[in-house]
């Protein structure tokens, strides 16, 4: 069984082919920031972590761990 990579290839500055794009940033949340999420709807962050945020969105509350593929501040 083949290992899969977790790091990507290294760019060499002599290929012929353009350079990977950078990732993007990852987005930085708050106690009270507004946000929705493609799941859950829209909710309100009740607790930050380095790893995760916890958000209410009504009924129930959700921890979400980054990079927060689907979650959006408002």
């Amino acid at each position: 069984m083949k290992t899969s990579r977790a790091v990507t290839k290294r760019h060499l500055p002599t290929s012929p082919f353009k350079a990977p794009a950078p990732p993007p940033p990852v987005e930085r949340f708050e106690v009270n920031d507004r946000v929705t999420h493609d799941k859950y709807g829209l909710g309100m962050v009740i607790g930050v972590d380095e790893a995760a945020v916890l958000v209410d969105f009504g009924p129930q509350k959700v921890r979400i761990a980054t990079p927060f593929a689907k979650l959006e501040k408002l």
